[in-house]
């Protein structure tokens, strides 16, 4: 993609926040140094939601306008205050990245409980101890992670919506996604995962299309919650 075509590419929504806490900054409604309102003021301030004004904190924090201090606040770097707002391509809205895959993944799965096999569901059962096994040594899970939702797809015998839910998940290797993964995973969160990838599971031996849609969309939703919006409800 050419210069061009990064400038006539649509704003993000979190792209736009990010340019309207830019402009309060820049404009001497926050000093270098100081610390920005309460994540729930700020977004009363900017008639924004919560979800969408972290993701603007992260992109701000990516491009070295602000720092996020766990447990402290978000404070204003000095680079804020002398340039523009940086190309860095960030990637799709985590919130919305799972909004879509709740949408997609639902569906899915049930046509892959009317085609499972034998062989699909060991490839399954596989995925999940990987995971597991990644979890006890500490190592990152994500790859098994992806490889479980990617070989349900798979049984589900089309390779256009397999395709999607690829392109869906390595969404999550984006900087912003990323830069949110490093801040919230962690072992607990990551057996919570695990647990039900095993209810999904189950589902899908049992052949339960309404069950494994309703586990599905459940742990896309906690993972959602777990990672992209904790606490904003």
């Amino acid at each position: 993609m050419n210069d061009l075509e990064k400038s006539l590419e649509p704003r993000r929504l979190y792209q736009q926040i990010a340019d309207r806490v830019r402009v309060l900054i820049q404009s001497g409604d926050f000093r270098e140094g100081s610390r920005l309102p309460p994540e729930r003021d700020l977004a009363q301030q900017l008639g924004v939601s919560r979800p969408s004004l972290r993701e603007a904190l992260i992109a701000l924090e990516i491009e070295g306008s602000v720092e996020i201090r766990m447990g402290s606040g978000v404070y204003v770097c000095a680079r804020a205050l002398r340039r523009p707002a940086l190309s860095i391509p960030m990637g799709e809205s985590p919130a919305e990245l799972m909004q879509a895959r709740g949408v997609v993944e639902g569906s899915v799965i049930v046509l892959a409980c009317v085609n499972a096999t034998p062989e699909g569901l060991a490839r399954v059962r596989e995925s999940i101890e990987g995971m597991r096994a990644d979890i006890a040594a500490g190592r990152d899970v994500l790859a098994h992670d992806r490889e479980f939702h990617v070989r349900i797809a798979e049984m589900a015998g089309n390779s256009v919506l397999t395709a999607l839910i690829s392109t869906l998940f390595d969404e999550r290797q984006r900087p912003l996604a990323s830069h949110m993964r490093n801040r919230l995973e962690s072992q607990p969160t990551w057996s919570a995962a695990l647990a039900e990838h095993e209810q999904i599971y189950r589902c899908l031996v049992n052949r339960d299309p309404l069950m494994a849609e309703s586990a599905m969309r459940t742990h896309i939703r906690s993972a959602a919650e777990r990672w992209v919006i904790p606490d904003a409800a």
